[in-house]
Order: structure tokens, then sequence, then C-alpha cells
């Protein structure tokens, strides 16, 4: 495409942490008896040292809290015999008989006892106590409203709730529900005195009362640690099993040519696929574009061939549903097109100005345009030009994108990206130290990814002020625009194509090189990543194809794989 510079200064690999884990929600706990009986039950014992304290290979898992989490485990699970035997058989309670006290008289809905009861479980915070107890008492109270028990429940509220309550707009609120019920709706706390429970169970410290299901999140944890240690992980997090350590290999990530698409007649410099992931969109020099179809087995054919540009199309851009498609000539005019027919909805262009770049509106109700002149303008689908922004917002090679914000992002200069929110008018840079050539938003706008002058390709989060969170290195690029972009599953990699006829793959957060690809006898200007199939790639190349990269364990077939049965439109209007 078009011709840039080159420098090419030393690589800085910058690693980053994984985020950090957020614990799960507790989930809802019976309304039966808790506590242990005896039984004749014979299991047999956990392995241990002798009468060890701890277990484990490593001895960091204290043996009494190891036993209580499994029989927490055994009731949530709802097997109610099995964990009272465990607790039998070990002689470990999961709680202190006052404590299954107090979660029965919860349970039973005897409110002042379990009030009284709760300082006898050995809180020795006042705080907790004070908070705890204002939880039992509003579910006092709204039980008493619910039993049309107005007076006694305005008596809770002034006489038990209030004193131990500091938060003044939370008694308003109470208080709101006796003078007008209607507003109850949102202030009541929803759910059963099980509900309840789990509350007081996240209040008050776990060495009082096991958390809910403590033993599923720590499970959980270890996969998901497991999982973002694996630099290949690319499946389904249902496709993990307990039963080993979690490792993908490479079979994993998109390495195997699957299908040559030959239907252009000259080289081919966009690729991008559908939202859904059902259709490949094409723009070549050859002043086409092709919209391709995937079928159920993943093989792709040519629907339509849309023609009618004068000039060759530099890019394509989906409309949120789908259902269109936007062509960009190279600054000439923008069309619109209808995927099922392939029929020109609409040309845009402004007389001695040509349009450079093409994006949707998320509500799919306008589109956005830059111009030759370096402004940027709205249109309505009809063809009005209804808003503009002029100055220096984009440049002669630029991309173009919207958050689902409204915030216009697009190449301002040499080596900086505007981001510039449509309704504030707030403006906001990204400034690189070399020439930017392109850049990828990613699908959930957090991210942006700018492909540069030097070879490299770095990582912005651009939530709040920008900041550089990872850089990629390895592909060529001395002459031509290469466009990289997100992919995989959520879209933990990072794909470019590059001058040296390879499709180059990394992995996001480490930064790590994980393929070079093969298979082109041209540079490869621009890749996609099937958003709904993270084992489909594809790439577009000068050598004039597209091809469509799957895993290593899919040799099928597609019948007519080289495929040129085109659909021909006329582009007129």
């Amino acid at each position: 495409m078009g011709g840039v510079g080159d420098e090419e200064p030393a690589l800085k690999r910058m690693k980053f942490l994984s985020k950090g884990l957020v614990a799960l929600s507790n989930g809802s706990s019976s309304k039966e008896p808790v506590g242990g009986s005896s039984s004749s039950f014979m299991a047999r014992p956990l392995s241990s040292e002798g009468d060890g304290q701890v277990i484990g290979s490593r001895g960091v898992i204290k043996r009494e809290e190891f036993v209580k989490i499994i029989a927490r485990a055994l009731y949530s699970l709802g097997y109610k015999k099995s964990g009272e035997h465990l607790e039998e058989e070990s002689g470990i309670a999961l709680h202190t008989s006052a404590v299954n006290l107090f979660m029965q008289q919860i349970l039973d809905g005897n409110w002042d006892e379990s009030v009284a009861s709760l300082h006898k479980i050995g809180l020795e915070d006042e705080s907790i106590v004070r908070s705890a107890s204002v939880l039992i008492l509003e579910q006092k109270f709204f039980e008493l409203l619910d039993g049309e028990k107005v007076m006694e429940a305005l008596k809770t509220l002034r006489t038990e709730i209030a004193p131990l309550c500091t938060n003044t707009s939370r008694i308003h609120e109470l208080t709101s529900c006796i003078v007008s019920p209607s507003p109850r709706q949102d202030t009541v706390r929803v759910g059963s005195r099980s509900k309840l429970l789990e509350e007081l169970q996240k209040l008050l410290p776990p060495t009082i009362m096991i958390p809910e299901k403590r033993l599923e999140h720590l499970v959980e944890q270890a996969l998901i640690l497991q999982r973002e240690a694996c630099p290949f992980h690319n499946s389904s997090d249902k496709d993990m099993s307990l039963y080993s350590d979690h490792h993908c290999g490479k079979d994993q990530i998109p390495s195997t040519t699957l299908q040559i698409l030959e239907a252009h007649d000259d080289e081919v410099w966009f690729v991008q696929f559908s939202h859904n992931g059902k259709y490949l969109a094409s723009a070549s020099n050859d002043r086409s574009a092709i919209i391709w179809e995937v079928d159920v087995n993943g093989g792709l054919s040519a629907k339509h061939r849309l023609s009618g540009h004068q000039r060759p199309v530099s890019s394509v851009s989906w409309s949120p549903d789908d259902q269109e498609l936007l062509t960009c000539g190279v600054e000439e005019a923008i069309r619109r097109w209808d995927v099922s027919t392939g029929k020109c909805l609409q040309i845009y262009g402004r007389t001695g100005v040509g349009l450079v770049s093409c994006a949707w509106f998320p509500t799919g109700k306008y589109i956005l345009s830059g111009l030759s002149d370096k402004s940027i303008c709205m249109w309505e689908l009809d063809g009005k030009e209804v808003e503009s922004w002029k100055g220096q917002k984009t440049l002669k090679i630029s991309d173009l994108e919207i958050t689902g914000d409204g915030e216009i992002i697009s190449i301002c200069k040499d080596n900086a990206v505007l981001l510039l929110n449509r309704e504030t008018k707030d403006e906001r840079f990204i400034d690189e130290y070399q020439t930017i050539t392109s850049f990828s938003l990613s699908k959930n706008n957090k991210f942006l990814l700018v492909t540069l002058l030097n070879q490299e390709i770095h990582l912005w989060n651009i939530e709040g002020d920008p900041k550089l969170v990872g850089k990629y290195k390895g592909h060529r690029r001395t002459r031509f625009v290469v466009r990289s972009c997100f992919g995989g599953l959520k879209q933990g990699f990072i794909a470019s194509g590059s001058e040296d006829s390879q499709v180059y793959i990394w992995h996001r957060n480490s930064g790590e090189l994980i393929e070079a690809l093969p298979g082109h006898s041209g540079a490869v200007n621009c890749v996609s990543w099937n958003p709904t199939n993270p084992h489909m790639l594809a790439s577009a190349s000068d050598d004039r194809t597209i091809r469509i990269w799957g895993l290593n364990c899919m040799k099928v077939k597609h019948q007519n794989a080289h495929s040129n049965g085109i659909h021909h439109c006329n582009g007129g209007t």
C-alpha cells in the first residue's frame, strides 16, 4: 500500500502482570439445620503424616482448615449426610455449637435470640457485631412490614436499628418504606433468610463462619492461574480439567493454511471479519471488495463482488448488526452496501475532497469519515452531512474508529493519535516517538494497538490517561502500511502482517513471539482474527490471495478451496 520511511531502534520488551483475581460471590445456602450428627459411616481417613497438623507435599495446608472447607463444600452441594459423617469421623466440627445455634436461629427467624447469640460466638470487633446486628434487625423490620405489623416494624426501627446504625440515609430509606410503601421495591434486600445468612458470612471472619463455596473458589482460582500462565491458551475454559494441570500446546494457535482465496485480480490490502464471524470482507488494489461467507464447517466462499469504485479500495467497515458494509476508495468515496443482496445503497463524498477512512457509529445510524483535507465528517445514512470536525484531525493514510462511548479515534499527526469526545469536544492524545502507520481498537474499547514505522507494535491502555502497557517486535516493515489486530480467546493474542510474507503472532500479556507463519509469496498487508472463532485467522497479501489459517488438527479440505465463484454486483445507485 502507501509507501513510508523506515527507522529501527532497539526493542524494549515490556512484560506486565495479570489482573488480580476477583473472589466469587457466595451461593445460596440450605434452610435445613446445620451441624454434625453421629453415624456408623466408615470412610478412608485423609492422608497425613501421622497426626500432623499439616498435609500436602509442601506442608502448607492446615489439616483442620482443609477438612472444614471440604465439609462446607459437601453441605453446599447438598450432601448433608456426607458432611455430617465427615465432621464426626474427623472429629473436626465445621462450626462451633454457638455458631450452629446462631445460624439456625437466623433460618428460623428468631431475630432477638440471634442478636443475643451474635455476642457469644467469639467476635472481638464490636463494629462487626454492630453491622451484623443491623443486618439481622433489618430483616426483622422487613418481615414485620410484609406481615402488615406496621407499628411493630416502626418500634424495631426506632428502638433497635436506629441506635446501632450510623448511616442516617439508610434510616431515612427504611422510614420511607413505612410512610410510602411504593419505594420499597428499591430498598428491600432481595432474598430470603438464606440470603441474609450469606451476607452475614461475608461480614463475619472466616474463622468464625466458613464462607460458602470456599473450596470452589480455591479450585477455580487455581485453574485461572494455570490458564493465565499458559502461553498458548486459546480454547474454551470448559476444556480445562481438574484431573491434571492445564497446559495448551501450540496446536491451539491457528497456524495451518486451511484455504486460499484467489478471487482478487490485484494486491489485497485489507481484510476484516464481521462481528458475528459469519462473513469476511476484503478490499483490493483491483478497485473491488468481496464479501465472503463462512459456512458451518469453517469454509469460505465468495458471496458478492462489490464493484463501482474508481480507485483502489483501501478499507472496509461492518455495521454493528453486520447487515451492511462500508467500503472506502483511496481518496475517493465511501460506498454503503447491503450484505444480503450486494446492492450499493448509498455513496458518500464531497466535491473536491477525497475520503480516506470510514467507520460506523455504535448505534448504526451514522457513519464517520476521514477526509483528505484532514477533517472528520459525520453523515446520516441517507448521505446528509450532520457534523464535521475541522483542523488537523486525520492524515492522508489513516485508520478511524469510534468507541461505544462516542470517542472518535484517528491519527492526527505523524506520531500522535487523537481521542476526541464527540459530546464534550475534549481531546486526549497518544504521543509516540516514531511515525504511526495504523492502529486497531480492542473489542472492549479499552486498548489500542499502534503500529509504528520502526517495526514495533505498541499496546496502549486508553482508559483515563493513556498508558503504554506492551510492545511487540519481530515482523518486517520497510515500505508499506502493515496492519495488526487483536485476536484469539478473550483477545489474548496479537497478530500482524509483515513484508517478509509471513504472519506474526505474539502472546498479548508476555509479548513473546509465538509463531511466524510462512505461506504467502508477497507482503502481508493486513490480518483479521475471527471474533467468534478463536481458531480462525485471515491474512491479505500482495500476492493477490487471502489465506485462512486454522488448527493443525483440522485437516479438512473444503470444496473449491481455490474459490473463484463470484456473484458480480453493480455498485451504481
